[in-house]
């Protein structure tokens, strides 16, 4: 998951983080995973990753 978030490539995200979930990954650890990927990914990619792992619990 980590070169999809360095990536910033939405499309390709959304079926990474699904995976982990039906892993049993919870939505704060993913976001913690992606929150230490900031400082090497920069913030925009970043908040995408977010972004996408938000709505992944969400809906």
């Amino acid at each position: 998951m980590a070169n999809l978030v360095t990536s910033g490539s939405a499309d390709r995200l959304r079926r990474h983080p699904g995976r982990a979930k039906d892993n049993g990954a919870s939505e704060a650890e993913l976001i913690e995973a992606i929150t230490h990927l900031t400082f090497c990914t920069g913030r925009p990619c970043a908040m995408t990753a977010v972004a996408v792992t938000k709505d992944l619990f969400r809906g």
